[in-house]
């Protein structure tokens, strides 16, 4: 017999925020913004690709006309655009919070001295400055997300995107790279009128594409939903801490008997984010340490399904 506890998935009641977790907060967007300032003076530039959404557009203009400072300038017009988009549309605390990012990287991409840690040639390390420039902008992606922040940019409308159809933030900057790409692949021919020179740009540029957002999607996980199974004798104690655990989560409770001992269990399932599953596992196990638990990802949750905003 399947009782349903909830009918709805309830918003949670707002919660006093210690000034040690907003500490913790704003050295997580600042270690991004570090990280992603280093990872475009010191290997996406140099490597020559495009860059997703407007920063591509102010990259392309940068290698057309050879002018790193004219990057920054357009960088910086750009994001103060999408900052104004994230003040209505995501939360005032993450644009704020994206905003501190944002000038750190435009501090750093200025302040920055000159290093080459590999030559950005193809017959020589392209590949490895893309690879690694990639690893370390989804890295400091995530840690812009994980202090309710972000790098900006195609960030911002992924954050947006991601809280309405509860999509991965990653997936966003596949369709902002289409156009930005598109743009930078034309202005490479127009300066160069090599065709091969074009393929190949776009070959790398789909490198770190991938590298940075499968680095984003494997260390920010709030927007990835999973199944959580739990097979107990104590279903009332179990569901009321996951209720205390999350106000805004609610359980399902399915009856059935062992196989073997032909003793009467229970079935407990909620459905929770990623993020959520590590405090979940450690509240379930102390609820009742001899069940028996696992989970799965799923796809297709309702959109009434509700997930905490960014910031």
């Amino acid at each position: 017999m399947l009782s349903l506890r909830s009918l709805n998935q309830l918003k949670p009641k707002s919660t006093f925020h210690p000034m040690h977790q907003k500490m913790k907060d704003y050295t997580a967007v600042f270690a991004g913004g570090l990280i992603y300032a280093f990872a475009l003076k010191y290997f996406v530039l140099p490597a020559k690709v495009v860059l997703t959404g407007t920063e591509g557009i102010a990259v392309a203009l940068s290698y057309y006309f050879s002018n790193y400072g004219l990057f920054i300038w357009l960088y910086a017009f750009f994001q103060f655009i999408l900052l104004v988009f994230a003040f209505f549309k995501v939360s005032k605390r993450f644009a704020i919070r994206s905003m501190f990012t944002v000038c750190t990287v435009i501090i750093l991409l200025a302040l920055l001295p000159e290093f080459h840690f590999a030559q950005p040639e193809p017959q020589n390390e392209r590949i490895i400055l893309v690879l690694f420039g990639g690893l370390l902008a989804g890295v400091a992606k995530a840690l812009a997300f994980k202090g309710q922040g972000s790098t900006a940019d195609e960030d911002i409308l992924g954050a947006y995107f991601a809280m309405k159809y509860l999509k991965p933030v990653g997936a966003i900057a596949v369709f902002a790279a289409v156009v930005s790409t598109g743009f930078g692949l034309i202005m490479d021919y127009l300066k160069n009128q090599n065709f091969e020179s074009v393929i190949n740009t776009l070959m790398y540029t789909c490198i770190y594409i991938f590298a940075s957002t499968e680095t984003l999607n494997n260390l920010y996980r709030k927007f990835q939903i999973t199944m959580f199974s739990i097979i107990t004798h104590n279903d009332n104690t179990v569901g009321k801490a996951i209720t205390n655990a999350f106000s805004h989560r609610t359980f399902t409770v399915q009856s059935g008997v062992g196989g073997r001992s032909e003793a009467t269990l229970s079935m407990v399932r909620t459905i929770i984010t990623k993020e959520e599953l590590p405090r979940l596992i450690n509240v379930v196990e102390k609820a009742d340490p001899t069940c028996f638990y696992y989970h799965h990802d799923i796809d297709g949750v309702s959109k009434r399904y509700y997930i905490t905003p960014i910031g």
